[in-house]
């Protein structure tokens, strides 16, 4: 059943192995748990991703410890923000490109993670990460910051891991479903 103009909507995802996934999405509750990974400790790259868990088809260890190295804007080069490079993991799984030569499938995946970016980019002004923090240098240290009130006072990360978050549950809330 199809709810139209609510939060919770039924959606068919296809992921790696090409499986036909019927689900519900509620945004409101992907943004919580985005939240709520980060403010744990895990990376904005993690945090994103873990809160989709479920539709990219692997389980929470491996997929933090995959999405590890995004956080920080790419491991703290402060390059592309660790929330759009989530988004971009989970574009790739949900429309993988597994052939190298299936050029329809990279631009779905493409265009798809362009209109992520985009809609992020609107919303904050940069997908980059220092741009976003408001830093001048290129890259800092690789030993993260400590996790403090202060740091999460002073970091506006966790509503950049929403944003991202509701971008992507409002893309799935809006997919119609596909037969195979």
């Amino acid at each position: 059943m199809w709810i139209k103009g609510g939060k919770l909507k039924n959606f068919v995802i296809f992921v790696p192995q090409r499986e036909v996934l019927y689900m519900q999405i509620n945004i409101d509750e992907r943004v919580a748990k985005a939240r709520n990974f980060f403010t744990s400790g895990y990376n904005c790259a993690q945090a994103v991703v873990l809160a989709y868990e479920d539709i990219i088809g692997s389980d929470a260890h491996t997929l933090a410890r995959l999405a590890a190295s995004f956080g920080g804007g790419l491991s703290r080069l402060r390059e592309v923000c660790g929330a759009v490079s989530g988004m971009a993991f989970i574009t790739g799984a949900l429309i993988p490109v597994d052939d190298p030569l299936n050029i329809s499938a990279k631009r779905e995946n493409y265009a798809l993670m362009q209109s992520f970016a985009d809609k992020f980019k609107v919303e904050n002004g940069s997908i980059v990460c220092r741009e976003l923090l408001g830093l001048s240098q290129r890259k800092d240290e690789p030993t993260p910051s400590e996790r403090t009130t202060e740091y999460y006072r002073k970091r506006p990360c966790v509503e950049y891991v929403a944003t991202a978050a509701r971008i992507v549950g409002e893309y799935l809330a809006s997919t119609e479903p596909k037969s195979v």
